[in-house]
């Protein structure tokens, strides 16, 4: 049985050989070609990214996979295609970079809380981490956005889509002391509400703040991007036992394939870590699944 057309030779051989693979992966888990879900192309997708595959072997595994559908649905198998909506990967496509729990905490420790902008930067960063912020969310986060009594902050995301996010205590204890006794220090007698402030009294801005984690990178030696600080909340969630469709709506992805592509970490050490966060997670949010 042939699984493309008007392909070439080499074409052909190479995507039936992804599809004996899609297949077997499919057999481990009980499902049928036949029931196959577009969550279930995902999960294949991600389980070969994780075997160190490039961007362009992605790319040609989900075109393959793609092929294989249209052929189910031209030979009238299948009534839809489950892989029609997922994006093919660039040929640059790679896995996020994740620190773990013991570089996240070498990071956050080798910051200096004596001065009022270490203990600015420390509940900086350790909000972007516990609440898995992108810089953006956190430049324009103000004062108002912060909810103590819920433990909460209102966070405004792509495409100014809002959602709130559960913060524990660690986060609690750092803006409550940055608020408190930092953040008035820098203020300059100037009505601002932005969360976050420099040296000038001024919100803080990106570059600020890239500036800042270069500071830290060079005291650590742990190499890393601010980013990396949320696909590292995300993947710690999820090996910490966190449902994928909770991590969506706590990242803010449109489309749960993305947050699909954190679930190659496995490890049950973590659980013990986040079990607070997440006591405190159910208690305090209602997010639907």
């Amino acid at each position: 049985m042939t699984v493309t057309e008007r392909k070439s030779p080499l074409t052909v051989e190479t995507y039936t050989g992804v599809i004996h693979s899609f297949l077997a992966f499919l057999a481990q888990k009980g499902i049928t070609p036949y029931k196959c879900t577009r969550d279930d192309c995902i999960s294949y997708l991600v389980f070969r990214s994780t075997s160190a595959m490039s961007g362009r072997t992605i790319a040609r595994d989900c075109a393959a996979i793609k092929s294989f559908f249209s052929f189910l649905q031209d030979e009238h198998m299948r009534s839809d295609n489950p892989s029609d909506l997922i994006e093919s990967p660039s040929r640059g496509f790679s896995l996020p970079s994740v620190l773990t729990v013991e570089d996240i905490e070498t990071l956050l420790a080798s910051i200096d809380t004596a001065t009022p902008y270490g203990i600015r930067d420390r509940s900086l960063f350790e909000l972007i981490y516990s609440c898995g912020l992108r810089v953006s969310e956190a430049v324009t986060l103000d004062l108002q956005h912060v909810q103590f009594q819920e433990r909460l902050i209102v966070v405004h995301g792509k495409g100014d889509k809002e959602r709130m996010i559960p913060f524990g205590q660690a986060s609690y204890t750092c803006l409550r002391e940055y608020i408190e006794t930092a953040r008035p220090l820098l203020t300059r007698n100037r009505m601002n509400q932005a969360l976050f402030l420099n040296k000038h009294g001024k919100r803080l801005s990106r570059k600020g703040i890239w500036k800042r984690m270069q500071i830290l990178e060079s005291r650590t030696g742990i190499t890393t991007k601010i980013h990396t600080l949320r696909h590292s909340f995300a993947t710690h969630l999820l090996a910490g036992g966190a449902d994928l469709r909770s991590v969506q709506e706590l990242m803010g992805h449109a489309d749960i394939s993305t947050t699909q592509i954190y679930t190659h970490v496995e490890d049950e050490s973590l659980a013990l870590y986040h079990a607070e966060f997440f006591d405190n997670f159910e208690a305090k949010t209602d997010i639907q699944s």
